[in-house]
Order: structure tokens, then C-alpha cells, then sequence
């Protein structure tokens, strides 16, 4: 089982999409400003090409390790310490047998709104406490997360 790049640079840009999309002002980009304290002239100040090109590459890291969560074959490769050359004739009986089990969009948009509900939201929401910020910036925050790694774990996933 190889890494494949391609899906995690779509995965890793659909999240930039997805975040264009949500966080218009026409969608929760307002309600976002609000509870997150932003204003207009502190969005156009900041460094755009810095923010977007740190933004990718967070996401291009965060679609890699989706690989792990969404694609059960890692764990196998795992087991037999990454190189399946090595490996006892049962590995590659497997493999034959499930090397594409549950490699689809769909299991991997299960797998990628887990980690957004399991590990996304308790994250934000412990910081957002801690900020002092309100129950409206918790769930716009966590649910772009929760929309975009199941998103990126279809993707990740399904990209056979």
C-alpha cells in the first residue's frame, strides 16, 4: 500500500473550499466575526498569502494522518512493520482477500466526522472555554471541522 499524494493535496485544498464556503458572510461568516471577535479591517490586515499557504499546508498534514484513521489496510502494514516484502505469505493472503475492503468515499466521510466530533470538537471547545468564547464559536468551528475531515476522509479514503 503506497501513500497517494494526489488524494491528500485534494483532500487538504477541499478544505480551504469548504472553508471559503462556510465562513462566507452569507453563510456563518457573520455569526463567526461576531463570536470570534473579528472585524473587517482586522481580516484585511493580516497577510493572506501567508495565512492561506500556512492553512494548506495544516491541511495537507491533517489529510495525511487521515490515512490512518479511515483506511483500516494501514493498520495491517503496521503489523508487519511497513514493508510488505518482508512479510509472512498470511500478509499478502489478506491483502488479496481485503486489500480494497472499505475503501470508499463514503466509509471514509464515517471516519473523518468520528475525528471531527471525537477529536476536532472537544479541541476547539477546550480552547474556546478557556478564551471565554461563546457556544456559538464552539459549534461554527467545530462543525467546519466536522464538514471538512469527513469531507477529506472520503476523499483520502475513496481515492483508491
Amino acid at each position: 500500500m503506497e501513500i497517494n499524494f494526489l488524494a491528500i493535496i485534494a483532500a487538504a485544498i477541499s478544505a480551504l473550499v469548504v472553508g471559503f464556503i462556510w465562513y462566507n458572510p452569507k453563510v456563518f461568516g457573520n455569526a463567526w466575526m461576531q463570536a470570534a471577535g473579528m472585524s473587517e479591517e482586522k481580516i484585511k490586515g493580516g497577510n493572506m498569502a501567508k495565512i492561506f499557504g500556512l492553512a494548506l499546508f495544516f491541511a495537507i498534514l491533517l489529510a495525511f494522518s487521515l490515512q490512518f484513521l479511515t483506511i483500516h489496510q494501514t493498520g495491517a502494514l503496521g503489523m508487519i512493520g511497513g514493508d510488505p516484502a518482508t512479510a509472512l505469505p498470511s500478509y499478502n493472503a489478506f491483502m488479496a482477500d481485503y486489500g480494497t475492503a472499505f475503501r470508499t468515499f463514503k466509509h471514509g466521510a464515517l471516519h473523518g466526522t468520528i475525528a471531527g466530533l471525537f477529536i476536532a470538537l472537544p479541541i476547539i471547545g477546550t480552547n474556546a472555554l478557556f478564551e471565554r468564547k461563546s457556544a456559538k464559536y464552539i459549534f461554527i468551528n467545530s462543525g467546519y471541522w466536522i464538514v471538512t475531515l469527513a469531507i477529506m476522509g472520503g476523499i483520502v479514503c475513496g481515492w483508491v
